[in-house]
């Protein structure tokens, strides 16, 4: 039996497996689809040479995670970096650009530009230990207390009800609004502005990435480490008890807390399931992609240079729509986030085409198909945008979670993003990857730092039992 075993192969899964394999351990990773992945899988879902990010496909974490800084990722695959990090298209041809210079965006937001500079651009300056703070437990004492309060007050600034006092402009509104509406939650509130500010500053600093390839690039690096450290990856492999990796001496579970409960068998302290139970799942999402026979035609031209747009109109639109969302309805006017990876990595399509990856916020358990009002919301901000859809493929809420049974009701963010769940994710803990159980760990999104495609919870993870199980430190990770 190997020293480890690691269960799911998605971002947390194979960081975990990286850290424990270069420490010299023997591990074996177990996924329960046909391929490793999770939220990183690009796949053919209609035409061949059509690659689509089936989860995650804008990666500005990938260059900016401790894990992945150490890991040295950017020097193992390629990734195509937009002039342009994220926008925000407004009727009557309006937009609020985020470009990779400050300069030039603070020159286009007019007279808020200074406004959004006094609030971003401090951030990003200390863009490193905020990045300590945040994508670690927050219940830890920060390396910089400095970065970690000017973070806290720009979270306070923007996630309260007073949040418009700043900014008069609907375009800057908007283009700190779209980046905070990512979790889904209602606006204004201390989770979504600390989740948007946090990727907000990265625009400014190392970028929004769009791996060349796909997302699947990530996976398949690590992948690739793993093998050449000895480890073992077994796809097709599900593991439903714990009893099936129990000779193992550590467990590494890339696993939703429900499902950890089911493969503990009882064996959990009443205290621990108790607090696992209380663990709640968020909404969900609609994810609808595009071929294309052209480029979106969108009004306004900065768009066209843009890796992510966000849509939903002004800052107010977006806030009624994502309060529908969790008062259980489903929006006419919905948020959509959405990338064109294409544009600036032409592997994904065969000359003359495009893909396109959508998707809007709906209510958990969702079996609502969204594309016609997803399309309705591109074509308002691009005109002419029906002419150029060639074939759409619509994953609802629930297919989302028959995809990946981490995503409960189809969460894509494996539990809620509020500030309790901020705190205690999935518990109340210094080390919340620990569990009462000897050597066994969680480390999947569930757990702290959360969602997104950084792998820090799995390196948390290892990096906690290396030192508790094995008394290792963790090892040199770069190519």
């Amino acid at each position: 039996m190997p020293d480890v075993e690691v269960v799911g192969a998605g971002p947390n899964g194979l960081a975990a497996a990286v850290v424990m394999a270069r420490a010299g351990l023997s591990v074996r990773v177990h996924e329960a689809a046909p391929t490793i992945g999770g939220g990183s899988r690009t796949v053919e879902l209609m035409e061949k040479d059509h690659l689509h990010d089936f989860c995650s496909a804008v990666h500005p974490m990938a260059l900016a995670s401790p894990f992945f800084r150490a890991f040295g990722l950017s020097r193992r695959i390629g990734f195509a970096v937009p002039e342009v990090s994220f926008a925000h298209p407004l009727d009557g041809g309006r937009a609020g650009i985020a470009h990779r210079s400050m300069d030039r965006t603070v020159e286009g937001l007019g007279v808020d530009g200074e406004v959004y500079r006094r609030l971003v651009e401090p951030l990003s300056r200390l863009d490193e230990d905020i990045l300590e703070f945040t994508l670690n437990s927050v219940l830890r004492i920060p390396r910089n207390p400095v970065a970690a309060v000017r973070f806290g007050l720009a979270v306070l600034d923007q996630g309260l009800p007073t949040w418009n006092r700043r900014f008069t402009t609907d375009e800057a509104k908007a283009l700190v609004t779209g980046v905070m509406a990512h979790p889904v939650g209602t606006l204004p509130s201390f989770a979504g502005a600390g989740a948007g500010l946090a990727l907000n500053l990265l625009a400014h600093t190392v970028g929004w990435a769009i791996p060349v390839g796909g997302s699947q690039a990530i996976a398949d690096a690590m992948a690739l480490d793993i093998l050449q450290h000895g480890g073992v990856i077994v796809t097709d492999s599900r593991i439903d008890s714990l009893a099936e990796v129990s000779d193992a001496r550590v467990a590494l579970l890339d696993v939703a807390p429900s499902t950890f409960r089911a493969m503990s068998r009882g064996r959990l302290p009443s205290g621990y399931r108790a607090a696992l139970k209380a663990f709640t799942y968020g909404n969900a999402a609609c994810k609808v992609d595009f071929i294309l026979s052209g480029p979106v035609p969108w009004t306004h031209p900065d768009l066209h240079r843009a890796g992510t747009a966000h849509l939903g109109g002004p800052r107010e639109e977006i806030a009624a729509g994502e309060k529908s969302v969790n008062q259980g309805r489903h929006p006419d006017s919905p948020y959509v986030l959405l990338s064109q990876p294409s544009s600036f990595d032409p592997t994904r399509a065969p000359e003359g085409r495009h893909v396109l990856w959508t998707y809007c916020h709906v209510p958990r358990g969702s079996t609502r198909d969204m594309a016609e009002a997803i399309t309705a919301q591109i074509e308002r901000f691009a005109p002419g945008f029906r002419d150029v859809v060639v074939r759409t493929h619509t994953t609802t809420a629930q297919e989302l979670e028959a995809y990946n049974s981490n995503y409960v009701g189809g969460d894509f963010s494996s539990g809620a993003v509020n500030l309790r769940q901020i705190i205690a994710r999935p518990v109340p803990s210094l080390q919340p990857w620990a569990t009462p159980l000897d050597g066994v760990y969680l480390c999947s999104q569930s757990t702290s730092p959360g969602p997104g495609v950084h792998g820090m919870a799995g390196f948390n993870a290892a990096r906690l039992a290396l030192g508790r199980e094995f008394g290792l430190p963790v090892p040199a990770l770069g190519p």
